[in-house]
This record gives structure tokens, sequence and C-alpha cells, in this order.
């Protein structure tokens, strides 16, 4: 680097016409703004890189700058409506194919605005989305075999655990409760009599286990297991036709905390919500399934279901994943997923069916899939193994859908604000393409607030020359430059011109066609 950048030699600098840059790595955060542009300085030495397009739907971003990541791609099927909830897009796809499995933010137009490759010996990321831990933003996430993790805003991990007791951790949930301690699910094998559902005597039982622990110290403060308080004559499903040895009677795929602080626990395979008391463990209700506690109005009936919260005003979403519909106690195969919204009167045990949200092509995933009402009353649903996203209006309106591949599908996707800053500095590439031309790319993995780049040159790698700036254009901007200096830096500027970053100056390398 060269000498500290002065304001005497600043100022002396500007009085010839001219301003120099000494890099430093000062970087900033603010929240983002939906659409936020800066325009380009005007100046002709600078200009966007003609010709670079989207990967198809299955196809996998190659970023110049990057080219350690190679997320997978997402087709835009319509296109994001003034009415779509602000905020970015949280996917876990798995890796398929060219494309890596990992941690992913994209925005409204299906660009990449973080990715966090599945590194090491995991084999799935589960669940990646936005808590509150600690009185702070934070990404969190479940990865296989057995782990859950935390990050800040700076994308710096602040917590790694694991399940207690024994037990292996499964990634259905993982829940940040109020009082900041995690609520995890888990399957285990249990020796079971299998013989009054069709099955052998001696075998196993798949059990859900909910356990709740304290991130810090990792003791366990509750734990159920299904099968102390939930037979197997609930299950919809037989030995016979399970892809488990034994049986999977249960499936225990979400948990959530209620207003009065117990919990709601589904089960995928009892077709049931279970409301559980925090305390004792004892099932206080029962919605659907064989046993349900309520009267099931017309339309409210679920199957296979995933994803059940209580909302603010006390009704329940779920995604109906719609494997089955029962006429008459029987079931009866479909093939058309939805997400509702019912009313539940525990007074009277009666439920109604408030809202329900279809999809134009009829989206039917068999397994996996979650709903979320957003703030402004949006419903965002990801269609789990249908491989589509979708945004509605309250009214059902479609407002916006997004097409992933099957190799990349993801279990949930959300919608959420975020503002990241990273702890790295951006990185930037450069390729002469003739005397006076550079090729330049430049990206900065997880940088929510970069506005334009402005591209510093020279014959000397610490006092380089500004050239202009250029708006931001995706995660990775392309750009042409007029210089003949072998050196380029570039940095990352916020709308108000702060400079959030500077990259370290590169040496530009031959153009390889």
């Amino acid at each position: 680097m060269g000498a500290r950048f002065t304001r005497r030699r600043f100022l002396a600098a500007a009085g010839a016409g001219v301003t120099y840059f000494a890099l430093s790595n000062t970087v900033g955060c603010e929240p983002p703004e939906r659409s936020s542009k800066v325009a380009s300085s005007g100046t002709p030495k600078i200009r966007p890189l003609p010709g670079v397009a989207f990967p198809p739907a299955g196809g996998v971003w190659a970023f110049r700058s990057r080219p350690d990541l190679s997320p997978p791609a997402v087709e835009v099927a319509t296109e994001a409506h003034d009415d779509t909830a602000a905020g970015y897009i949280f996917l876990a796809p798995e890796k398929g194919g060219a494309g890596k499995g990992g941690s992913m933010i994209i925005d409204d137009r299906g660009e990449v605005v973080w990715f966090h490759p599945l590194q090491g010996p995991y084999g799935r990321t589960m669940n990646f989305e936005t808590q509150t831990y600690q009185s702070r933003d934070v990404l969190t996430w479940g990865q296989t075999p057995g782990e859950y993790v935390i990050f800040d805003g700076s994308y710096r991990e602040i917590a790694r655990f694991g399940a207690a007791n024994g037990y292996n951790g499964d990634h259905h949930e993982f829940l940040i409760s109020p009082q900041d301690t995690a609520l995890i699910t888990i399957y285990k094998a249990v020796p079971q009599d299998l013989s009054p559902v069709g099955g052998p005597k001696n075998s196993v039982a798949w059990q859900g286990v909910v356990q709740e622990l304290d991130i810090e110290t990792g003791e366990v403060l509750f734990e159920w297991r299904s099968l102390d308080h939930v037979g197997l004559e609930e299950t919809y499903v037989t030995p016979s036709e399970d892809h488990y040895p034994g049986i999977d009677y249960f499936h225990i795929n979400s948990i959530d905390v209620d207003h009065d602080n117990n919990l709601l626990v589904s089960a995928r395979e009892t077709s049931t919500v279970y409301k559980v008391d925090r305390n004792s463990g004892e099932v206080m209700w029962r919605l659907g399934g064989k046993k349900s506690d309520f009267e099931m109005g017309p339309g409210t009936r679920f199957a296979f279901q995933h994803d059940a919260r209580r909302l603010p005003d006390g009704t329940i979403s779920i995604f109906d994943n719609g494997s089955l519909v029962f006429e008459n106690g029987t079931p009866k195969a479909v093939e058309e997923s939805r997400a509702v919204v019912l009313e539940l009167d525990e007074e009277q045990m009666n439920a109604s069916l408030a809202r329900e949200y279809t999809h134009p092509d009829k989206q039917y995933a068999d397994a996996a899939g979650n709903m979320q009402v957003l703030p402004n009353g949006n419903v965002f649903v990801g269609w789990g193994r249908g491989l589509a996203i979708s945004e509605f209006r309250k009214d059902g309106e479609l407002l916006f859908d997004f097409r992933v591949s099957p190799e990349h599908r993801s279990y949930r996707a959300f919608r959420f604000p975020w503002s990241g800053q990273p702890p790295d500095q951006p990185a930037v590439v450069a390729e002469r393409t003739s005397d006076n031309e550079l090729e330049v790319y430049a990206s900065w993995n997880g940088a929510t607030e970069i506005a334009a780049w402005e591209v510093l040159a020279g014959q000397d790698p610490g006092q380089l020359e500004s050239l202009g700036s250029i708006p931001r254009d995706g995660f990775e901007t392309a750009m042409v430059v007029q210089t003949s200096d072998p050196y380029v830096a570039v940095q990352a500027k916020h709308r108000s011109g702060r400079v959030l970053g500077v990259s370290t100056p590169v040496e530009a390398s031959q153009h390889v066609s």
C-alpha cells in the first residue's frame, strides 16, 4: 500500500483536478432501500459489459470474481408486482449437478445476494431463515448430519451445536424461542411391536422428539417423545409402504411456540397438529387426523401437512400437502397442494376455513413445503417438491412466482428483510482485451447496501486513480473499462456516496476467449 492519504495530499490532488485513493477497508451497513439506484458518473471510461445473461433454471451461476461459489439459478415465472412485500428470498437449495447446495439469499430478479456453499462432510442444508437471537437479527439453518448454525449480520458464525442426550439432530425444525432457547426435532428408532399396524412383532417405530436446548450451554430444558403420548393407531402409513426400517409413524416436521407458551407440533404421518403442554408434555388437543378434538368444518381437513404456525390474530397457518383428502373418513389421493389459514374456536372446539391459497398451475408437493404470512398480509409459499416459490396477496391474487429445478429444490422458502455487512473485502477480476481496454468483474458476497462500483486504476497498486462509477448490477457487475494501466481495484459505494469497502488491487490478466 502507498503512504497514508492525508487531507493535505487530498487537497493538493483535488486542486490539480485529479483525485487519488489510498486503499482502505472501511465498511458500513444501513437498511436497504428497495430498487435504490445510483447513477453512473457519466465518464466514457466505464460502460456495462453487454451480453451477460441469466443462466436457466437448473443452471448454475458462474461468477468470474467468485468462481468458488457456483450457486444454482432460479427462473422468474411471474415478475414481482408493485404489491410484493419488501425483502429478500431465503432458500436452502440441495446440491445437484454442477450446482452447490447451501444457504442462499436472492432478490426478486433471481439474482444472488449471498451464497454460503455447504462445506465438508455435510449433505444438506435446511430451514435457512432469519430469526432473533440475543436481541439481534441472525441467520440460522441446520445441516446434516446433526448440526445447527447461527451467523450474525456480518456472516460470522456465533453458535454451532447439536442435539443432546445422545440423539442425532434432525433438520425439519430449528426454532429460536423468545427466551433464546432452541427448539429442534429429532427422529429416534424405538423397539416396537408393529403387529397392530400390520407389521412384524419385533421391529422399530421412529418416534418424533422435541428437544429444547440452552444454545450457549447445551443444557436440555424440555424433551417430549411422541410414543409417550401418541399411539401407532393414529398413523396413516403402514410398514410395508414406509421408506424407513420399521415404521416412521409420526414424522415430526414443525414446532411453534403458541401464544400461551405451549407448543404446536406438526406430524406428517398422522396428519395431525398437536398442542403440547410445555411443562407436563401432555397433549392438550389434536387438530385433524383420526382423533381430532375439533369438529373439522368444510375445507379444513388437511393431509401429510407441514409448517403449522399460530398467527398473531389467533388463526393457524398450515401447508397442506394434499397427498390425500378424506371422504367419510376414507383417504383419497389428490394432486394439488394448498396453503390454508384455519380459525379455531377452542371453547366450542370447531375449526373453520378462513382462506386458502392454491397455485394456478395446480402445484403438488408430495413432501416438504411451507407457508409464511408476511407483515403486510401477503402470503409467501414454498411449494416443496412442487418446485415453485410464490407470493400471493391476502385475497389470493398471485403476485410473484419462481421456479427451481428438481436438483436444487428447497425444503422451505421465506421472505425477510435483511441487511448484511460482509467481513471480507470485495472481489475483483480484471482481464485485458486490448491495449486500452479491460473487462472488470466486481462482487461482494452478502453486501446488501451497494448501489455503485467505483473503479480505480494505476501503474502502481498502492496509488490508484478513480476512473468513475457504474451502478451495481446484480451479484457481479461486469464492465468494460478504458485504461492501459495494469492495476485495478474497486470501491463499493453506498447510495449516499459513502465507501462501504475496497478490494485488494489486482493486476489485469490477458483475456482468454
